[in-house]
Parts: C-alpha cells; sequence; structure tokens
C-alpha cells in the first residue's frame, strides 16, 4: 500500500503523540475483535498503522504502544505489586496487582494475579523437579519507561526464554493478557487443534482460541484454527543450540495464543489469573518429564486395552455387532476390545440396554471366554425422568444449575417431577426428553458417588470392561438465546441470556475468537449457560467448563475399582492438563480422507506432549465413507498408536478391515507386529506411569540438535528404538524417510535387518507389507509371539532383540505385571510387577547379555525368556560354548543360527532363562568362533 504524503504526516504526528511505530512482524494486536478502525484503534489509545502489502499475514493494523502495561508499585522478595498505567478495552484492570515468582526444584514458577483470583481446582501435584541446567526471572523496564517487564532466562546461555517487553500486558476482571519475544520460532504444542505440520508457523500472525467444544477437525483447510475438544496450554520451544524449554500456563477459562513473526506470542484469557511454569528441560524429553511432574503422570491402562480396538456407530442390534466381530476373527485379525456405541441404550439413555440388545450380557460373558473384553460408551447427560436421576437427586448428588430460581424455564423444568421444584439445568443431547450434566467438581463428592454407583449397578447387568465417555465439553444440543422472558418461554430449548445483567457471563466484553470465528455464536453456543452454578454452586460455569471432561474422566477413573474391581481403561473426548492422570483420549470426529490421517500423526504426538500417551484417531475415518486404499493405510499407521481403534459414523457403510481382504491382510501385518512388540509398548507405558514420560515421541526429542528433524510432521519414535515412517498419501508407494546420523535397521521383511543411510531415503512401503518400521542401534526390546488376543499373547515364552551400535552397549527393559490387576493407592511403586534391565556389550571376543532385576514381586509370574536376536553383530558366535551364570547351555540348533550376509544372530532354547523373582539377576555370556 502507498500512502499519501498527508496521510503520511497524520501517522507521524499521531506515533509521535502516542508511542513508536513498531515493525510489522513484532506487533501486540490492540482490537483482535472484528470492526477495527481509526477511529476505534485510537480510543483505546491504542497505535493505527495500515501494514504494507508485503507484510506477514495476519499483521494487525491496530496495536498497543510498547511501552504499555503496568508500573512498579513496590517489591518484596521475589515479589512486585503493580499498578495499571494502560487503559484495557474490556474493563478496569486490577490495580494493586500482585506478581510472584518461586522456584519449585528446576521448574520456575510464576504468578500473575491477586489471591482472590480464581484458579482451576485440580489439585496437580506440583513435584519439585530435577535438572542439569537453571532458570533466572529478572524484572525490569520497557525501553526508557517505567513500563513494568521481566525476562526469564537460561542460566547456562543466557538464552531469554520469556521477555516480555514486546509490551501489551493487561489484567481486567475478564480480559487478561500478557506477550512475550520468544528465542527461536521452534515452537511445539497448545492445543486441542489441528496442526497441519507439527511445529507452528511464525512466520506468521495466528490465533488459536482454547475453549472445549463439540465439533469435529477439519483437515481438509489449508488452515483451521477451530477450538477443538479440549484444553492445552503448554507449549515446548527449541532453542538456537538444541537445547529445550517448555511454558505452561494452568488457566480454565477461554483462552487464545496469537503466534507472531517477532519470534512471540500473545496470550489472552478472559477470566482467573496467570499460573506459569517454565521448564528447564534441556531436552525434550526432559522438558515432558518436568511437566509431568507438574501436572501429574499418566494412568497405565491394561495391558488389554493395548491390543485392537473395533467400534462403529450405528449397530442396529446385538447381532450387527456379533456380525462384524465373528467376521474380523475369522479373518484372522488380532482383536481384543469390541465396543458399543449409544446404540445399546434404551432411548440413549445412560446405565440401560435397548430392545434389539437383549442378550448383551451373554454375548459380553461369550467374548471374556474367548479372551476379548467389552468397553461401552457413557455420555454424561443424564435424562431427568428415569431411576439413575432420582438415584442422584436422592444421594444430593449435583449437577449444573441456574444461579437463581427466577432464571429457571419452568414452563420446561415443572414437566419433570424429579426436577421440579429445583434449579438444574436443563439441555439437550441424546436422550428423548430433557437432560441434567452431573456436577463432577462437587466439593461433597456426593457427585462422583453416585456415578460410581451406576455404573457399578450397571455393571452387575453388563459385565463391561472399559468406559468410553464422551459429549463431555460439554456438549448441548440446540442452546438458544433470549433477551426477555416472553422470548425465553417460547423456546422449549436451553436458552441463555444476551442482555442485561444476568448476560454479563455469557456475553463478556471479549469472548475470544472461540466465539468470533462463528457468525452469530456465543461462549454457550453447543453448550450450557455460562452463569451456571457447578462446585455444588460455588463456582460459575464460566470459570469451570474446560474442566468438565477432566473432572468427569477423574469420576469415572476413580469409580473402576468399586465396577469391575480390575484395572481398565477411560477414554474421553474432552481433556484438560492432567486428564491423562485419568484416562486416554481419541482425537475426535474424524472424516474419512488422506489429510485427516495426515494430521492424526500430529494429534498423538502432540497428545504425549500433553501427557496423555494413551492416544489415536479413529482408524479408516469416522464421518463419510471410507475407501480400500485409505483404510488400509490408516490401520498400518494405526496399529502404531497408543489407542488403536476402528470407529465408523451412523449410516456409513461397513469399514472393519474384514470388508476387504487387501485390508484384512495388511491388518493381520501390521497388527501382528504391534501384538509381538507390546511388551515393548507396555514397557514404555510403565515407565510413563511410573515416571512421567512419553510413548510416542516426535523425531526431534531424540535429535534436537538435527534441524532436519525439528520439522518432521509424518514420522515418529516408539521411545527411543522404534521409528514408524507410515504412507500417508494416495497412490503412494514409497516413503521420503528420514534417518538422522545414527545406526538404524529396518524390520520390514524385504530388507529386515539391513542398515540404513543417514540422511533421506526413499522405503518401499507396498500395500501387502508391513508399515516401514527401523529400529536404533543400541537398544534392547523385548517381544512376544502374537495371537489374536492380548490374552492368548502373554503366555507367551518371551524374546528379545538387541541391536548392536559400534562401540556402544545395548540397554533395554521390560516391565510386566499381571495385565489387570489395580494399582495400590494409585501408587505404582506399590504395584506388583518385575522390571528388568537388559545390557548387551560385546567385542572381538565375544558377547555379554545380562539382566538385573530392579523390582521383583513373587506375585508375578512371567513367561521364560527363550529367544535372543541380534542385529549387526560382526561374528560367528560359538553356539556350543553358551554360558548362563558360568553354567553351560544346550541351544536349540533348529531355531539358532548365524547370518554372516546380514550380521542376524538368532539364539534359542526352551526356558532358557527365568525371569521368576526368585532369580534377581543373571548373566549370559559367549565366545565368537
Amino acid at each position: 500500500m502507498t500512502l499519501t504524503k498527508g496521510a503520511l504526516l497524520l501517522v507521524v504526528l499521531y506515533l509521535g503523540a502516542h508511542g513508536q511505530s513498531v515493525d510489522v512482524s513484532k506487533r501486540v494486536d490492540c482490537f483482535p475483535e472484528p470492526g477495527a478502525s481509526q477511529s476505534s484503534c485510537q480510543s483505546r489509545g491504542c497505535i493505527w498503522e495500515e501494514a504494507p502489502n508485503d507484510s506477514p499475514t495476519g499483521t494487525p493494523w491496530c496495536y498497543y504502544p510498547t511501552e504499555s502495561g503496568f508500573t512498579v508499585q513496590s517489591t518484596g522478595t521475589n515479589s512486585f505489586v503493580l499498578a495499571a498505567k494502560t487503559p484495557n478495552p474490556y474493563g478496569t484492570n486490577i490495580s494493586p496487582l500482585n506478581v510472584k515468582y518461586s522456584s519449585n526444584g528446576a521448574t520456575l514458577l510464576l504468578t500473575i494475579g491477586n489471591d482472590d483470583r480464581y484458579v482451576p481446582p485440580v489439585n496437580i501435584p506440583k513435584k519439585p523437579s530435577t535438572s542439569t541446567e537453571s532458570l533466572k526471572f529478572t524484572s525490569g523496564t520497557i525501553g526508557s519507561s517505567d513500563i513494568f517487564s521481566f525476562k526469564v532466562t537460561r542460566a547456562s546461555t543466557g538464552a531469554a526464554l520469556w521477555d516480555t517487553s514486546i509490551g501489551g500486558m493487561q489484567f481486567a476482571d475478564k480480559f487478561i493478557q500478557i506477550a512475550t519475544y520468544l528465542p527461536t520460532k521452534n515452537i511445539y504444542g497448545f492445543g486441542d487443534h489441528i496442526h497441519k505440520k507439527i511445529k507452528h508457523n511464525l512466520d506468521r500472525y495466528t490465533t488459536w482460541p482454547m475453549f472445549a467444544r463439540d465439533i469435529g477437525p477439519d483437515s481438509g483447510s489449508a488452515l483451521s484454527t477451530q477450538n477443538l475438544y479440549g484444553v492445552h496450554p503448554f507449549y515446548m520451544c527449541i532453542e538456537s543450540d538444541g537445547k529445550a524449554h517448555g511454558v505452561f500456563i494452568l488457566n480454565s477459562n477461554a483462552q487464545e495464543v496469537e503466534t507472531g513473526p517477532g519470534p512471540h506470542l500473545l496470550y489472552r484469557t478472559i477470566g482467573g489469573r496467570i499460573d506459569m511454569a517454565f521448564f528447564p528441560g534441556p531436552t525434550p524429553e526432559e522438558v515432558i518429564n518436568q511437566y509431568l511432574q507438574h501436572i501429574g503422570f499418566p494412568f497405565l491402562p491394561a495391558y488389554w486395552a493395548l491390543g485392537y480396538q473395533l467400534c462403529r456407530w450405528g449397530y442396529g442390534s446385538l447381532d450387527a455387532m456379533k456380525t462384524v466381530i465373528s467376521r474380523n476373527q475369522a479373518a484372522g485379525i488380532p482383536l481384543d476390545v469390541p465396543y458399543a456405541d449409544i446404540d445399546y441404550m434404551n432411548h440413549y439413555e445412560d446405565f440401560t440396554e435397548g430392545d434389539n440388545w437383549s442378550g448383551f450380557p451373554a454375548y459380553t460373558q461369550q467374548l471374556h471366554n474367548q479372551g476379548l473384553h467389552l468397553i461401552v460408551i457413557f455420555d454424561p447427560a443424564v435424562e431427568v425422568d428415569y431411576s439413575s436421576f432420582q438415584r442422584g437427586i436422592n444421594a444430593d448428588a449435583m449437577f449444573i444449575e441456574w444461579a437463581r430460581d427466577d432464571q429457571v424455564p419452568h414452563n420446561i423444568q415443572d414437566q419433570y417431577p424429579m426436577a421440579k421444584n429445583t434449579k438444574i439445568m436443563l439441555g439437550n443431547v441424546w436422550p428423548e426428553r430433557n437432560t441434567a450434566f452431573p456436577d463432577f467438581l462437587d466439593t461433597q463428592n456426593n457427585t462422583n458417588v453416585w456415578w460410581a454407583g451406576e455404573f457399578a449397578q450397571f455393571h452387575k447387568t453388563l459385565p463391561f470392561d472399559g468406559m468410553w465417555i464422551d459429549m463431555n465439553e460439554p456438549s448441548n444440543f440446540d442452546t438458544g438465546t433470549y433477551s426477555s422472558m416472553e422470548e425465553r418461554l417460547a423456546n422449549a430449548k436451553l436458552s441463555c441470556p444476551i442482555s442485561g445483567p444476568d448476560s454479563s457471563l455469557d456475553v463478556p466484553p471479549y469472548p475470544t475468537q472461540a466465539v468470533y470465528q462463528r457468525s452469530g455464536e456465543y461462549l454457550f453456543s453447543k453448550t450450557l449457560c455460562m452463569l451456571g452454578k457447578t462446585a455444588r454452586r460455588s463456582r460459575n460455569f464460566y470459570d469451570t467448563k474446560n474442566l468438565y471432561g477432566w473432572s468427569e474422566a477423574r469420576a469415572t477413573y476413580q469409580a473402576i475399582p468399586q465396577v469391575t474391581g480390575k484395572r481398565s481403561a477411560v477414554i474421553s473426548r474432552s481433556t484438560f492438563p492432567s486428564s491423562g492422570r485419568y484416562g486416554g483420549h481419541w482425537l475426535g470426529d474424524n472424516t474419512a480422507r488422506w489429510e485427516d490421517l495426515q494430521t492424526s500423526v500430529i494429534g498423538v504426538m502432540e497428545f504425549n506432549m500433553f501427557g496423555i500417551p494413551y492416544v489415536g484417531s479413529d482408524i479408516c475415518g469416522f464421518n463419510g465413507k471410507s475407501n480400500e486404499e485409505l483404510c488400509l493405510r490408516w490401520h498400518q499407521f494405526g496399529a502404531f498408536s497408543p489407542f488403536s481403534r476402528d470407529h465408523n459414523s451412523e449410516g456409513m457403510p461397513d469399514q472393519d478391515p474384514a470388508i476387504w481382504p487387501s485390508v484384512a491382510n495388511a491388518a493381520r501385518i501390521a497388527l501382528g507386529f504391534r501384538y509381538y512388540y507390546l511388551p515393548y509398548l507396555y514397557s514404555l507405558h510403565y515407565n510413563a506411569a511410573r515416571y512421567g514420560h512419553t510413548v510416542i515421541r516426535p523425531l526431534f526429542f531424540e535429535y534436537p540438535k538435527d534441524e532436519e528433524t525439528l520439522e518432521i510432521s509424518e514420522q515418529f519414535l516408539w521411545g527411543s528404538a522404534l521409528m514408524i515412517a507410515p504412507a500417508l498419501y494416495q497412490g503412494q508407494t514409497t516413503v521420503h524417510a528420514y534417518f538422522p546420523s545414527d545406526t538404524w535397521y529396518s524390520l520390514q521383511t524385504e530388507t529386515y535387518g539391513q542398515k540404513m543411510f543417514s540422511g533421506f531415503n526413499d522405503v518401499n512401503a507396498p500395500l501387502s507389507s508391513l508399515t516401514p518400521v527401523f529400529v536404533r542401534g543400541g537398544f534392547i526390546l523385548p517381544r512376544q509371539a502374537a495371537n489374536t488376543t492380548t490374552t492368548a499373547s502373554r503366555l507367551n515364552p518371551f524374546e528379545v532383540l538387541i541391536t548392536v551400535k559400534t562401540n556402544a552397549a545395548s540397554s533395554g527393559e521390560l516391565y510386566y505385571d499381571n495385565g489387570d490387576d489395580i494399582i495400590p493407592n494409585d501408587n505404582i511403586e506399590q504395584h506388583p510387577r518385575v522390571h528388568w534391565q537388559f545390557s548387551f556389550t560385546s567385542s572381538i571376543v565375544g558377547g555379554v547379555f545380562t539382566g538385573n532385576c530392579e523390582t521383583c514381586s513373587t506375585a508375578v509370574k512371567p513367561p521364560t525368556l527363550d529367544t535372543i536376536e541380534i542385529l549387526g553383530y560382526p561374528s560367528a558366535p560359538n553356539f556350543s560354548g553358551f554360558k548362563l551364570d558360568g553354567s553351560s547351555v544346550t541351544l536349540d540348533m533348529s531355531k539358532t543360527s548365524y547370518d554372516a550376509s546380514t550380521q542376524r544372530v538368532m539364539i534359542s532354547s526352551k526356558n532358557l532363562i527365568s525371569l521368576m523373582a526368585l532369580k534377581k539377576k543373571f548373566t549370559l555370556s559367549f565366545s565368537n568362533n
């Protein structure tokens, strides 16, 4: 854009009076809602400057002067009292405003906000973290002004991880924001969104709202910033030297983050306060470990929950479900968990069975006899005219309520004797009549006790094994509006106020981009009124809405001992930081298209960063009609998701793998590999639950100094050792896979044991073969021969795969327990298990394989270790000279061999090594020929 001389003079005069012009890459937006104009901008005390045509996409024309924010009124020990100086467009800034910081181990904690501000009641553990690095907080002022700013720096390098001298800080009751410069553009995280690349694009301005919403992911658009089911205000940054740090903001109000090319970010929320935690790493995995020390470690799913799972919405009857399960079993496809969606219910009422599902309990017992397990769906919304709801009322369980009796629409309420004379907010979800929404934040816990009791009572009828909780954003159908009582009485649906004093929470001054993205919407659209009361009427739904899925997952997880008496799995759609303590997550109602397959890889990696490693996508796609090639490729990827489930929507053609012979073949191969290496996958989950780690990792987690890995979105790792490079595009026959500088062996049948060159390689990805999967040198992976159920495969002898790396020992571990026993007091250190730590060293003389049982419980009876495979072993072993703890070992020579061309060793003998608790250590040694 070319400015006239007159316009240019006006800009210069204005900037001289109101602040310096800010570079187009470093602006803090002062008018984030639609409708900005020069006059409205300047009335806020902000700068209006049109961005030139070559500016970054999204550059704001209305922005804060850099020297804007608060001044320091007084200082204390690690604390400041600030005074407001810059006007807030959305309310009066709170003044005085407290700022305080502290250390919790290596974690730096920072709170901005006074003690009377709302804080999410999530009771995260905040354990002190450890690190070789430390962080430093320093305060200062912006430029030559008296405006307060601060930096968080890495002590070892001086790198500024946060630097708020970009300005723009605000803190009113319903509008809080803070902005910072970033050290690099290598930013990962924030959710729940669809990201087309794992690394954020900071070459443009992009706003990502975070507000739990019932909406399917839009992977078809080039850029979709819509807020999805959960809220995760956490990100990781890789600094220029490869060191990593993480930042978490604990806040449960509607919020958003804007990333910009400064590089910088701007965080906004419309309630509560800012409680931040800075994690120094310095490796990406250490960042996640420090984050999980703060928010809590993930739960350990039952072993069977790592098996393949098959589901669809639209089984017309129990017989239809039986048909699908039987044909997949007949096709030899590994299967552990059939599902029932809402079809099984009586008129979509929780804790009921429909007429077309008589015989379901008997069929469930039949599944159990075959070694399978059953998961069924439960929605939080409870119809208000049947026995479950009445038992809740009798138990003094709480439901989300109106703030006052005069807000209750009695024309609806009084139709229901059980809800009459209550303030319970009635909505409309799947049941035919109105529903109530349990208040899982009930401070007296009556609601959670009632909820567990309903599960337990229903379990006596239908002995399900796991719980799938959906619609818990919470979702409500057709939420309407009203400006007058007459309008409300004319509407049979839940309606929320949009004018008058009661509308202050439902129509706040700035409702965030979660609202502005969609014309004609409000914060309450597709959910409940923000003025609702939760936590036994002590909190506003406005503050706690984003905790609903978290609180339901917690209540459901805590019910398991009473319900099944065994360890289980809870799968939740809506999540919040620390949801991983209570359950897993599926990536929502995706669509049967290639773009959704591609973004699923990123979603699985991101939720591992969010502390929810038990995660996966709906294989083949939920919405829309899938097809043979897409479903095949999705199974080849989905077999490597921790949560591996095929799910389909009502009215869509069947897409279970047995429908197509080619898909059945691909599923057998991919799932066969998964089941073969389930001991390794389970050990990763156990390690995550015990120590706080990821299961799935982006490549840059292991190779942060390799800049190529920072951009890799379509490959991932199981732990540190297995790399998967799935084919994700229609018609694709090879994958252009990146191999970081290291030792890599192929595990594909056609190239098994072959070493891979570092850098990019085109690897074959046939439809009829295994997903491209590779193992890293220097590791030991436990495995068991695959069966079609985990119940059967757990009985097979153990094997280990040892991969040799030149001049380095190989190491690995095996966790084994009873598979589904309850963890005592939810304390995994009290859980009976055997935990073997393995090591292998070799030289020109021979090799030594050792095991040390770090924790050995006599209550656990693992199978023996019978087979050892070694890749990359350069010499032929002397098979007649093997010794176990000094005693000679006789090997089964029909299963023992050395292939010099591939440098592959196979060693086998029945009952070769006992892994029972009585044997705390072993050493297997051999010499070379």
